[in-house]
């Protein structure tokens, strides 16, 4: 699944540089069948280009920065399922859900959170979410990191014209 989930991450227009930020996520349900996706992203209608992608904190506000502005994956990918609802399901995201995500994943019926990185663990927003899924009983555990995977796409295999099929020979 996560192999989804950082391709999801890359769809996002998140121009901070960082790697970490290109958050995606992935939902399955019990029958083990993908019922969403989401990445960080802009509301509908909103510009990319007009609204702020950086950490820029002017004037000790966060208006100019992206706080305010982005849809974290876990919000897109539960507005914009596939299935009719989520009871049940489980969320597969690269990054550890804040705590305005972890609302939306308990009030939609998520059942486990399975993480790639917790690597904002010191964020009150992070240990928040953790105290909100516990109290739910959803359950959170991180991802095999030993499980690497290379995510790769091969356009050339999938442009090449197919080759026919050799015949049996009959004897």
């Amino acid at each position: 699944m996560f192999k989804i989930v950082i391709l999801a991450g890359n769809f996002t227009r998140d121009t901070c540089g960082l790697e970490e930020m290109k958050v995606g996520a992935c939902f399955v349900n019990p029958k083990k069948r993908i019922v969403g996706t989401g990445y960080n992203g802009m509301p509908n209608n909103c510009s990319n280009r007009l609204l702020p992608w950086g950490k820029d904190k002017r004037d000790d506000s966060k208006l100019g920065a992206k706080d305010y502005y982005v849809c974290h994956a876990e919000m897109n990918g539960v507005i914009n399922r596939f299935s009719a609802d989520l009871d049940g399901c489980t969320i597969y995201v690269s990054l550890f859900p804040c705590n305005e995500c972890a609302k939306i994943i308990i009030q939609s019926g998520i059942k486990e959170v399975v993480y790639y990185s917790d690597k904002k663990n010191d964020k009150e927003e992070v240990e928040a979410a953790k105290i909100l899924f516990e109290e739910a009983r959803v359950k959170t555990r991180q991802y095999d990191r030993r499980k690497r995977m290379k995510v790769e796409v091969d356009f050339e295999s999938i442009e090449a014209e197919p080759q026919p099929r050799k015949r049996a020979r009959k004897e």
